[in-house]
């Protein structure tokens, strides 16, 4: 099981504040193989890691949506001007988003622990960590990589390409040169792309060598495919033909778990699909997302036993796995 890789999903994330250095330094420290930015663009066109693009949400009630709010923008008077309304990939969303603040702007703000309720531990790290961009990532990926005489991987993701392509702020050469700028240059670099969206990857693959992921998601369709009138779901990229389209312009699949091992309507665990083995017929690695501690993600019948979850996982030939809790991901692999 050597070869499976661990990513720090958003960072150690279970830990601390969700992208931030502080969180992808103890992912590393945990024993993580890659650590995880989400991608988004500043106004000024500088890539910096925040789950989406939205800075801070607030409901329809006007309350705020503490799962969708990773900064502390909406306590800044200063920036109460910049609250707006906008649709991201068919979502009525009202809040602050990066796309309307500078890079030195943005340095301002603070991170806040995005889901406070599961994780309130984390939330005594409110207000410490700034908001990373996507070199400072790479610059503590190499550094570390040189502390402790080990390869530290990153693994981007490219947030809402469609959206930000439309207006005016396209995220793949920007991307590209940044990687070419660090020697990321081909698939031997330690460094995945991944995206939800599939002509992104497919422009991707157009402007570097280094390898890249189709995410697929247990529902719905890639957001590029609505908009151009492809009826095709996620779930159609994952039969045999969706796989040897994906193994024309990617590398591999990161897949949500429950893809790999459906569940019951009681959260239990059912037989686990051919998905892994039929994708490493397409020559196609294969990644699962989330792996966490906390019971309201777990299985039913593993509450309270995260370490089955993974050992499941593992038995069954995936890849790598995305995790919050890189420790746990780490331990089990080395039992």
């Amino acid at each position: 099981m050597t070869n499976l890789i661990i990513i720090g999903h958003r960072g150690a994330s279970g830990y601390r504040p969700e992208h931030t250095l502080a969180a992808y330094e103890l992912a590393i420290k945990m024993g993580a193989d890659y650590i995880e930015p989400d991608l988004v663009s500043t106004k000024d066109g500088v890539l910096v890691a925040r789950h989406e693009n939205a800075l801070a949400i607030f409901n329809p009630d006007s309350t705020l949506n503490t799962t969708d709010t990773s900064t502390d923008v909406y306590l800044r008077p200063e920036f109460g001007d910049r609250k707006t309304t906008k649709v991201i990939d068919g979502r009525s969303i009202t809040g602050w988003f990066t796309e309307d603040f500078t890079l030195a702007e943005l340095k301002t703000l603070r991170a806040i622990e995005r889901i406070p309720t599961i994780r309130p531990q984390n939330t005594e790290y409110n207000g410490l960590f700034e908001i990373p961009t996507f070199q400072e990532i790479i610059n503590l990926a190499k550094q570390q990589s040189s502390s402790l005489g080990r390869t530290i991987g990153i693994y981007p993701e490219t947030k809402h390409p469609t959206y930000f392509d439309s207006i005016g702020l396209p995220m793949e050469q920007r991307l590209v040169e940044i990687l070419d700028t660090n020697g990321y240059v081909d698939e031997a670099a330690p460094v995945f792309i991944q995206s939800f969206e599939v002509s992104n990857l497919q422009k991707l693959n157009q402007l570097t060598d280094v390898c890249l992921v189709q995410l697929i998601n247990n529902n719905g369709q890639p957001y590029d495919f609505q908009v151009n009138g492809d009826v095709r779901q996620y779930s159609d990229l994952i039969r045999t033909k969706g796989l040897a389209e994906i193994s024309t312009y990617a590398n591999g699949i990161g897949v949500h778990k429950n893809l790999v091992i459906p569940r019951d309507r009681q959260s239990k665990l059912l037989t686990p699909t051919t998905l892994v083995n039929d994708a490493h017929e397409a020559g196609l690695v294969v990644h699962t997302w989330t792996f966490r501690n906390e019971d309201v993600f777990l299985p039913k019948n593993l509450q309270g036993k995260p370490q089955e979850e993974y050992k499941i996982f593992y038995q069954l030939g995936v890849d790598g796995v995305f995790s919050d809790n890189p420790d746990t991901a780490f331990t089990m692999r080395s039992s």
